[in-house]
């Protein structure tokens, strides 16, 4: 946790690693529709590329996970600050398809700056899966350069569901 800007917010940092907080939170997307939070990053990764495992890296995500019947089962809804990929589209992720990427916000014109974001996941995860979402069971933040080797520096503000948008 860092201070800054009269805000306390999550800091996370990454030097060919990972850095991630998930927070366990079961609920019904379809109550709980609208997910907000806030985000800046110092720039994207250089190499990064949504669409390929070498390039499989993020300054910032957050996302929200879905248990299955097994492990290997749960999917999950990443809300991307994209390298590449345009600002609106979504893909699976490079390793599963049971992990779809959306891109929120992409590239560097908005680095340095603090983003609100708001989307309905319940509509998220029908266009993504195809179907309703069954009961969320986490929601994760991660600043990732494993697969790059490469360095991001993300802050995390407020993360918040809501039955209303904004």
């Amino acid at each position: 946790m860092v201070t800054g800007e009269g805000r306390t917010v999550i800091k996370a940092a990454s030097h060919g690693s990972a850095s991630g907080m998930i927070r366990k939170i079961r609920f019904q997307p379809s109550k709980y529709r609208y997910l907000r939070w806030s985000w800046k990053i110092a720039g994207t990764i250089k190499g990064g590329d949504e669409k390929t495992k070498a390039g499989d890296d993020y300054a910032a995500r957050v996302y929200v996970l879905f248990p299955g019947k097994f492990f290997w089962q749960m999917k999950a809804v990443n809300y991307i600050w994209a390298n590449k990929l345009v600002k609106g589209e979504f893909i699976n992720n490079a390793y599963t398809s049971n992990a779809k990427m959306i891109a929120v916000e992409s590239g560097n014109g908005k680095a340095g700056q603090w983003l609100n974001e708001e989307r309905d996941l319940f509509a998220d995860y029908r266009l993504l899966f195809g179907t309703d979402p069954p009961e969320a069971e986490a929601i994760a933040i991660m600043t990732d350069t494993d697969n790059t080797g490469g360095r991001a520096e993300a802050w995390y503000g407020d993360i918040s569901l809501s039955t209303e948008r904004k």
